[in-house]
């Protein structure tokens, strides 16, 4: 195992470390990444935290909350606006119309 100082060794920097600056030098992929590791904190972090749900039926709720934040965020929608928008829907929405209120099908209501 490598022993680097960071304080003369920031991140990406692996001089004087043997064999590991050829392999990330010509690999076209950065030894540091912030935007992956900002990607995948809050994952890292809520991993520790799910496993205290309180119950199992509460870590399927939770789950499928996050589910529709995540879709929400990969459909080009504000999550905020969009549970907002759905959640004063859902009392009289059809139970056959549904699927409208699904992050890939969902429209904004027009006021």
């Amino acid at each position: 195992m490598f022993s680097v100082n960071q304080k003369n060794h920031p991140p990406g920097n692996f001089e004087g470390l043997g064999v590991l600056p050829r392999v990330t030098k010509f690999s076209g992929v950065p030894a540091w990444n912030p935007w992956i590791e900002n990607q995948i904190r809050p994952i890292a972090i809520g991993r520790n935290n799910w496993l205290f749900a309180g119950s199992l039926r509460a870590g399927q709720r939770a789950a499928a909350v996050m589910s529709l934040i995540q879709s929400a965020k990969l459909n080009g929608h504000d999550p905020y606006a969009y549970l907002k928008d759905v959640l004063a829907r859902l009392p009289t929405h059809k139970n056959s119309q549904i699927g409208e209120l699904l992050p890939h099908r969902w429209k904004p209501t027009t006021l």
